[in-house]
């Protein structure tokens, strides 16, 4: 099955815009949009800045081919369409759009507005919610020779097009979620796939395990690693190895798909004057972010995979519920009649 992209209308604002907005959200994946849709229920302006050229961030940037499986009332949706769907939800309200904008820094203004400045324009905001995800991200590479010669034929770090997998002879290098969906998602049109992980404990769903060690056609070889790609203007054979005995087996493979995880950067917001805890925002139950002497700052909020608290859960739907928190705060910030009235969907009259 493949995604089929519906192009969404929705208006990029000019650069010379100097409306004050209700709520700012920095970043265009599933949380901000969320966050977008839920904030314009409440009747708040709101703006959209993402550094990417599309909206839907990893989604539609990463996989869109993949299946989620773990997002409420889906029992499973590839991942571009759940983007699109979350887009049209988002622009319902027609928020202002403002794509490959990089935030690069804030600053509270006297009348306590908030001023954010990226690299094409100046924006102004009454409260600010950052929603970039991990921020700037890219695959951990894998330093055996071969990889880097056939990255641009055969080996893969991201897939967008499931198709080119079909009929080939997959190898998958990983332990986590992202090697075993994408086995799950690659068996039914690839030939054979062999996943080879490093050590015998998965970093995936249980269920998901269960299916690759007990459902599925896949050939899992723990303890093993990659050794080298070989091929001849493009990938034809990897050479594995057992890392208990150092011993060879040569494969036969078409295609290798490297999902070892990725490395984030969180880029200019280490210089915005904020708390940090490594690459993540810690928040209050508020979902509101600290400053680096660990007061709290009014009107500016973390949701999604960005921020963090004791027993935090990365998962779509639990950003999206951060967010609802977010919004609903930020409102009351903008509006403080507000803070005594929930408002959900089932109340109004859309």
């Amino acid at each position: 099955m493949t995604a089929t992209l519906v192009e969404t209308e929705y208006q990029q604002e000019s650069v010379f815009n100097d409306d004050i907005y209700d709520v700012t959200i920095i970043g265009g994946g599933p949380v901000g949009l969320f966050g977008a849709f839920y904030a314009g229920l409440r009747k708040m302006s709101v703006k959209i800045i993402d550094s990417l050229p599309e909206l839907g961030g990893q989604l539609s940037a990463l996989y869109p081919e993949k299946y989620v499986y773990d997002m409420p009332g889906f029992p499973r949706v590839l991942a571009g369409t759940l983007a699109q769907d979350m887009v049209e939800q988002a622009m319902r309200f027609e928020p202002a759009v403002c794509l490959g904008e990089m935030v690069l820094d804030f600053e509270r203004n006297s009348d306590n507005s908030i001023t954010l400045t990226t690299q094409k324009a100046t924006h102004r905001t009454k409260t600010v919610i950052i929603a970039t995800g991990a921020g700037a991200f890219s695959p951990k590479r894998l330093n055996a020779p071969g990889v880097e010669e056939f990255e641009s034929a055969g080996v893969h770090y991201f897939v967008r097009n499931k198709s080119q997998f079909a009929g080939q002879r997959l190898l998958i290098v990983g332990g986590g979620d992202s090697a075993v969906d994408w086995a799950m998602n690659l068996e039914e049109i690839a030939e054979s796939i062999t996943l080879i992980h490093r050590r015998d404990k998965f970093r995936c769903h249980e269920e998901s395990l269960d299916w690759l060690m007990n459902r599925s056609r896949v050939e899992t070889l723990l303890w093993h690693e990659l050794r080298n790609v070989t091929g001849n203007g493009r990938v034809t054979g990897a050479t594995i190895y057992d890392n208990r005995t150092n011993e060879d087996k040569v494969l036969n493979v078409d295609s290798v798909l490297l999902n070892i995880g990725f490395s984030a950067d969180l880029g200019p917001i280490k210089r915005w004057g904020l708390k940090l805890e490594g690459q993540h925002i810690p928040v209050t139950q508020y979902m509101q972010v600290h400053d680096e002497n660990g007061n709290v700052i009014d009107g500016v909020y973390a949701t999604g995979d960005i921020s963090t608290y004791l027993g935090k859960l990365k998962l779509i739907a639990t950003g999206c519920g951060e967010i609802a928190t977010a919004v609903y705060h930020a409102k009351t910030v903008v509006d403080p009649a507000a803070r005594f009235t929930q408002i959900h969907s089932s109340n109004m009259e859309l």
